[in-house]
């Protein structure tokens, strides 16, 4: 190699090196947008039941799942030996390995948490709580953790203090959920997020990407028109919680399909749609039905 054209090589080379890896690897051109692909998972919440009494455990869910078709399974923590208390890595690498033998993704977990709470005591131990989970998610390979903004009492203070307690906490839960390459997943639960409009305001003020919405279909209950406050919220939405019954104009009405198909589709979502049935009757049943509904309208 000549030596003018040797010395223009290395001088390029060293300035590759010295650039910061965000703009080595940065492409020039827009992000695409990509059409919407659609999986579906179940959520263990609805084997509640039989999970909470030992007549069935994860195992058992686990095998359930693959054979009805399921692609992923969110494993809410509730039903790990010992919960609230993290598992053993034993365990956790035992439900690994048990879904990847399967067939199966573990889509996500979940835990219940509060911090809707005036004592900054106790939200450090929801905080500790949900830190802890993270790990339990990492190790699990979850893409995602599920939590709650909390209860809807606030008694003695105001919404807005309330609001500042929780976007606090999130903000900090996210940071450590970066560290570990999971996603916080914010559930509407009708507690202290009713509406799409206190839903967009958490997340707009969080402004994380290793935060978004669980989207639960059946907790938009405040206003007449459900479909139109998941349309609103559907660009948060991360992960759901499709459910076989909806509130309508203040009524518990079976869920329309169809609409939540127009609503997705319209909307390019790409990931996992659980399933969660709720209430009486054969959790198999329930959610062999439910999966049908689903899997005919997302095949």
């Amino acid at each position: 190699m000549k030596r003018r054209k040797f010395l223009k090589t290395a001088v390029s080379s060293v300035a590759l090196i010295s650039l910061p890896v965000s703009e080595v690897f940065a492409s020039p051109q827009p992000k695409k947008t990509l059409p919407g692909k659609i999986k579906i998972s179940l959520n263990a919440y609805s084997f509640n039941a039989p999970l909470t009494s030992g007549a069935m455990n994860l195992d058992d869910m686990l095998e359930y799942a693959a054979e009805t078709g399921f692609e992923g399974v969110d494993i809410t923590g509730y039903y790990f030996p010992g919960y609230p208390q993290a598992p053993t890595d034993e365990y956790i690498y035992h439900i690994k390995r048990k879904t990847f033998s399967l067939g199966l993704e573990i889509c996500g977990t979940g835990v219940r948490n509060n911090f809707v709470q005036a004592d900054a005591t106790a939200r450090e131990a929801e905080k500790k709580h949900v830190k802890e989970w993270i790990l339990v998610a990492s190790k699990l390979g979850a893409q995602t953790l599920r939590i709650f903004a909390g209860n809807a009492s606030h008694d003695g203070y105001t919404r807005e203090q309330a609001l500042q307690w929780v976007i606090a906490d999130i903000k900090e839960c996210a940071e450590y959920a970066k560290q570990h390459g999971v996603v916080l997943a914010v559930q509407n639960h009708d507690d202290f997020l009713k509406t799409a409009d206190q839903v967009e305001e958490l997340l707009k003020a969080i402004n994380s990407e290793w935060v978004g919405l669980m989207l639960d279909i059946g907790s938009y209950r405040t206003k007449a028109d459900s479909f139109a406050e998941i349309e609103q919220t559907i660009k948060y939405a991360i992960t759901w919680q499709i459910k076989e019954e909806m509130f309508v104009n203040g009524q518990v009405v079976k869920t329309d399909m169809d609409k939540i198909r127009k609503i997705i589709d319209a909307s390019n979502f790409r990931g996992y749609l659980p399933i969660e049935t709720l209430g009486a009757g054969d959790p198999k049943q329930k959610v062999d039905n439910m999966f049908k509904e689903v899997k005919k309208r997302f095949p």
